[in-house]
């Protein structure tokens, strides 16, 4: 493993750090919708645009044959970085129809030789009304089952399918804030639960992702990279938007016209002693179908200039 530090990481390729990209920087936040694009365009493109890795997205989007799986991806000289799921760990009642499909998604990623699966709480806003359907904060005892669950959780995806819990903070769920991420974590053990640290979803929570690294760095399992409009952020808290309409307004933007500042944060994680995944996710739900492909070529060749451009796999912690 290498690891640069103190070097300008715009004349050096960060060692320590693989780029990839995901269904949602296509616009991809549903299994099935008419507004999304086909996998394989999503595929086509990915390639296109230079990325050797992807995350799987919802699941159902891309199909869920492991052998088809890894003959489409295979096919463009891609690779899987990990899965995606999604799951109430606050809810115990949930727990049994909540693991099944955990599971599934599980041995899906890890058939396909990936060994994280990004793990993303539920929304307690609607995405597309933005109509609240559950309380926005949690209680003590909701903390604890939802710490216990994660532990558990964490434990039998390791032992039974050698896959990594990396717990996502996201916008309008009950881990989106900075104290809500350290509670989490602080709350979790290390062998079990780890971090998928989102940079866009931290800002739009208003936490600092330099702070995370510097703080919790032996905790970040995985990363997400993206960019947030400082102005939109603004009509968020004026106006008490839902996550759904700020993404509509532009929330999410390429790089550099957003925080955090992407150099930034590729500087402070090629500090840390582990090799990661880095994820371009830039929300784009819903948009025209010629609008990623651009994007993602420029957000890559902007992340290269900056040292991120490496597509060794990541040695697995």
């Amino acid at each position: 493993m290498t690891t640069i530090s103190g070097v300008d990481p715009a004349r050096a390729v960060v060692g320590n750090l693989c780029l990839g990209s995901a269904p949602d920087s296509w616009g991809v936040w549903f299994p099935e919708d008419e507004r999304q694009v086909h996998f394989t365009r999503f595929l086509d493109e990915l390639a296109q645009a230079g990325y050797k890795w992807l995350e799987l997205g919802p699941y159902g989007y891309l199909p869920t044959d492991p052998q088809r799986l890894a003959e489409e991806v295979g096919a463009r000289g891609l690779n899987v970085s990990g899965g995606t799921t999604f799951g109430a760990l606050h809810r115990p009642h949930e727990w049994d129809a909540m693991l099944a499909e955990v599971g599934r998604v599980a041995e899906l990623t890890a058939a396909v030789g990936a060994h994280h699966l990004v793990f993303i709480p539920p929304m307690f806003r609607d995405e597309k009304t933005g109509e609240f359907t559950e309380e926005p904060t949690l209680g003590p005892g909701q903390w604890r089952a939802l710490t216990a669950a994660a532990d558990e959780l964490g434990k039998i995806l390791l032992e039974e399918h050698d896959v990594r819990l990396v717990v996502h903070p996201h916008a309008d769920s009950h881990i989106q804030t900075q104290p809500e991420i350290e509670r989490l974590l602080d709350g979790t053990d290390s062998r079990y639960v780890n971090l998928c640290l989102d940079t866009g979803h931290v800002a739009y929570g208003g936490g600092d992702t330099v702070d995370l690294i510097r703080r919790f760095g032996e905790r970040v399992g995985y990363v997400h990279i993206k960019q947030m409009d400082p102005d939109v952020l603004a009509q968020v808290r004026a106006e008490n938007l839902g996550f759904g309409e700020a993404v509509r307004r532009g929330v999410c933007v390429e790089p550099p016209a957003g925080v955090p500042n992407p150099a930034d944060v590729i500087a402070e994680l090629s500090t840390l002693d582990a090799e990661l995944f880095v994820i371009v996710e830039q929300d784009l739900y819903p948009c025209a179908p010629d609008v990623p492909l651009p994007i993602a070529e420029r957000t890559r060749a902007y992340l290269a200039r900056h040292g991120l451009s490496g597509s060794r796999r990541p040695a697995i912690r």
